[in-house]
């Protein structure tokens, strides 16, 4: 599959949800949920244990996600990034939140997600 093809409106809609469920998995810690839409590669770096570590740190210090918006999009023949400007319920300012999608077994997967 080529990214480059795929509309931005079709990658946006597919990262958002995925996002979506992501962020609310981590709210929840909800590792199972969290994981759901994870390359076994980047299962096997977000452990169970991990996981827990790092939500319990933004929860305590930051709070939970709270709004998000798009950025940007930057798409690859084999994957696409996209970007958003993210904020936190009990910190002021703005984080980045990036997620880099992949396809495989024919299915749309999470390769790297990241909020700083």
């Amino acid at each position: 599959m080529n990214f480059e093809e795929i509309p931005e409106e079709e990658l946006i809609k597919i990262a958002n949800s995925m996002m979506d469920d992501l962020m609310d998995a981590s709210t929840s810690i909800d590792y199972e949920r969290h994981v759901q839409d994870f390359t076994d590669r980047l299962k096997k770096i977000v452990t169970k244990e991990h996981l827990n570590d790092v939500c319990e740190k933004y929860q305590k210090e930051k709070g939970y996600f709270a709004e998000r918006e798009l950025i940007s999009v930057l798409r690859r023949p084999t994957s696409a990034i996209v970007i958003w400007r993210q904020r936190f319920t009990k910190v002021s300012g703005e984080y980045l939140a990036e997620m880099l999608i992949v396809h495989k077994d024919g299915r749309f997967l999470v390769d790297h997600a990241w909020v700083i």
